[in-house]
């Protein structure tokens, strides 16, 4: 029996998607949810094999929900996003139900996931279209600590640290993980309001207070909040350029 979870804002929505998983009787929905906050806490509890998820909700959206579990389940998007989100969705070959669907289309979605047995690949296609579908410019970032979900505005990130395969979030409340990588918050970020100053810093603008040498041919950049931070060579041209120095 496979295991499903319906994510979806609208009630009509999750009972269209029930009267047509009725078609599939090797389908158990497992639970329903309103929201991401829900969605996060039923795929913990039941670790479904599949979700169908819309992506423009309340709170947190589809794309954030996904950024927050491990392991991730094959899901098929249900959302009425837009055409550019769509040409992502088919290049990663992550299905998509785009709102109003009828009964044949969902089949349609449905016998696609079938075929995709290597749950492996599926899993690096969700992490790769996660990589390159979000906003290009972020205003916050989601994180899990522990069993309690954490909305923190891009302005109260201090910098942002490589950390293995994650990203340590520094903030004035504490230190947070993100299971993304320094490439993606480089390119989502204000590039007037953060600058990665080392392959392994990325450092808010507003919190520099200063540019030191730093033994041969390298240099160290202070914060406000007492830290100071390696600069690379590349990072040391940018300052110099933000800082107009």
């Amino acid at each position: 029996m496979t295991r499903a979870i319906l994510i979806d804002d609208e009630p009509l929505a999750r009972e269209v998607l029930k009267e047509y998983l009725e078609d599939f009787p090797e389908i158990q929905v497992v639970a329903e949810c309103g929201d991401g906050f829900e969605g996060v806490k039923a795929i913990a509890l039941h670790q479904p094999d599949l979700i169908f998820l819309d992506i423009q909700m309340p709170k947190i959206s589809g794309f954030e929900m996904l950024e927050l579990i491990d392991p991730r389940p094959a899901v098929v998007f249900t959302s009425a996003f837009d055409e550019y989100a769509i040409k992502a969705f088919e290049a990663y070959a992550v299905d998509y139900l785009l709102k109003p669907f009828g009964r044949e289309r969902f089949r349609k979605a449905f016998e696609r996931w079938l075929q995709q047995k290597n749950l492996v690949e599926v899993k690096q296609q969700v992490e790769a279209l996660l990589e390159t579908s979000s906003p290009a410019q972020i205003e916050r970032i989601v994180v899990k600590s522990g069993s309690t979900i954490k909305i923190i505005p891009v302005a109260d990130v201090l910098y942002l640290e490589a950390y293995d395969d994650y990203v340590k979030i520094h903030t004035a409340g504490g230190v947070f993980l993100k299971n993304r990588t320094m490439q993606f918050f480089e390119k989502s970020l204000n590039a007037g309001q953060f600058v990665r100053v080392h392959r392994s810093f990325i450092v808010q603008v507003a919190q520099i207070t200063g540019l030191s040498p730093y033994e041969k041919d390298s240099y160290k950049v202070a914060l406000k909040v007492g830290e100071s931070l390696p600069v690379s060579k590349t990072g040391y041209g940018k300052l110099k350029q933000l800082l107009q120095i």
